[in-house]
């Protein structure tokens, strides 16, 4: 195994020292894990934070193999990391396509459409911006990974309660049906940013 393509980092687990194993989403092979010497290190640490479009180039002798992961930064999540709402919305919006996506399945759609969230949720000029983004990202992922009826698509609004209801209701039947056995810290970073965002309701 060997490729390059661009990849947004969704999660990194310390692994022994100073590495770690990354999982990243790619348009074309979709989640994929792989190990990254130095992750936790001065120069690379910066650049393996969730929500970052990465430069991967990855190799593996075999199929059985955890490949091994080169990394570059092409674009930093870091400068909004220390906004408490953005940083939620990333964690939450990297967490669940990290916890429900199936490994090395391609979903082109689901990749540009995250790119599409991190997006707005870093350049939007209020969450107002953003969250209806999210809101279609999460009924997108229910819909491809087997969950079109699941009764959560909504019309388009730009009510905040109804923008809220409907992250609320998403969010529990992502919880049901997708992450039933594994919720912990996934469900963790949405409990989070439900409750950001139903704290500045009254100033929208």
């Amino acid at each position: 195994m060997h490729l390059r393509a661009p990849a947004i980092l969704c999660a990194a687990r310390a692994h022994g020292e100073h590495a770690a194993v990354l999982r990243l989403m790619t348009a074309d092979h979709g989640l994929i894990a792989a190990y990254c010497a130095g992750a936790r290190g001065r120069r690379l640490r910066p650049v393996v934070i969730p929500g970052n479009l990465l430069d991967v180039e990855l190799s593996a002798r075999s199929a059985s193999q955890l490949p091994f992961a080169r990394v570059e930064l092409v674009t930093s999540r870091g400068p909004w990391l220390g906004e408490p709402l953005a940083s939620a919305a990333i964690g939450w919006a990297t967490a669940l396509t990290a916890a429900t996506l199936p490994e090395s399945q391609p979903y082109p759609v689901l990749y540009d459409a995250l790119g599409a969230v991190l997006e707005a949720i870093c350049h939007a000029p209020s969450a107002r911006g953003w969250v209806g983004a999210l809101a279609a990202y999460q009924e997108l992922l229910l819909r491809e990974l087997g969950y079109g009826s699941s009764g959560t698509r909504d019309a388009p609004s730009d009510d905040w309660p109804t923008l809220l209801a409907r992250l609320e209701r998403q969010g529990k039947a992502i919880g049901a049906r997708l992450l039933a056995e594994r919720r912990g810290d996934a469900m963790g970073a949405h409990a989070i940013l439900l409750d950001r965002l139903k704290r500045i309701a009254g100033d929208l």
